[in-house]
């Protein structure tokens, strides 16, 4: 018999070692969400995908599904904590979507729509930081950075290089690139390398291919953000309920 938690009031299936994301993804039930990625253990950066668990609040990536829990994530109070979340991120950041090259792929402006984030809300930072163009293929804007840290893990855990890292703390935590000189062009880093497709904003760039998928035929402007996450979802193989890439 499969385990089952409540999810809005509706049973969601779940394998053992699965989170209440991973587990509402394979079965189809979409939680927003921003830092987490499929392929890497979710460490629950952004917070977006927190939902309510009884009288408390937790983030659903890395909330460790477990029998009987009753989760309320369609709910009015967790829209509107999602909705405040990425206003705060676009106000922190240079976040111009009408001239990046990221639009219509940019996982944060995708997910500002499908939430309803026509302003910041908040004033805006407008960051001055470094845009590093050292690297003859490859350009990174610092100015976008959510602090996902998906090229950080990206590097390391995949690529085996650890070109990124986060730096500082609280207001002051920012990307660096671990070089002597703080230049990508001073690292090992490849086109092919994990971490140059990972980022959900427009920091890491190739350069000379800017705009070859025209706006209005991109990733986000096809489909909303939850019917490519549902996409991306591991599913099981069978219909015993349990997600074999979960069990590895």
């Amino acid at each position: 018999m499969t385990d089952t938690f409540l999810l809005d009031g509706e049973d969601v299936p779940f394998a053992p070692g699965q989170s209440v994301l991973q587990a509402a993804l394979a079965a189809g039930r979409y939680i927003p969400h921003l830092c987490y990625h499929p392929e890497f253990k979710p460490h629950g950066s952004c917070k977006v995908c927190t939902v309510k668990v009884g009288e408390r609040t937790a983030a659903s990536c890395t909330l460790p599904a477990q029998p009987g829990l009753e989760i309320a994530s369609d709910c009015e109070e967790m829209h509107e904590l999602r909705h405040t979340l990425v206003q705060m991120l676009f106000a922190e950041g240079n976040h111009f979507c009408p001239s990046c090259e990221k639009s219509g792929n940019c996982a944060l402006q995708a997910l500002g729509s499908d939430l309803g984030v026509m302003t910041a809300g908040f004033r805006h930072f407008f960051p001055d930081r470094p845009v590093d163009a050292s690297h003859p293929d490859i350009l990174l804007d610092f100015n976008r950075c959510i602090l996902c840290e998906l090229c950080v893990r990206a590097s390391c855990e995949v690529d085996g290089k650890c070109v990124f890292a986060l730096s500082g703390r609280g207001i002051d935590k920012h990307l660096v690139v671990n070089a002597a000189s703080g230049k990508l062009v001073d690292t090992d880093i490849a086109l092919t390398d994990k971490a140059m497709e990972v980022c959900p904003v427009g920091v890491i760039l190739r350069k000379r291919v800017g705009f070859a998928v025209p706006i209005g035929a991109r990733r986000y402007d096809q489909r909303p953000i939850s019917a490519q996450a549902l996409d991306d979802a591991p599913r099981p193989p069978s219909g015993d309920g349990r997600c074999a890439a979960c069990e590895e």
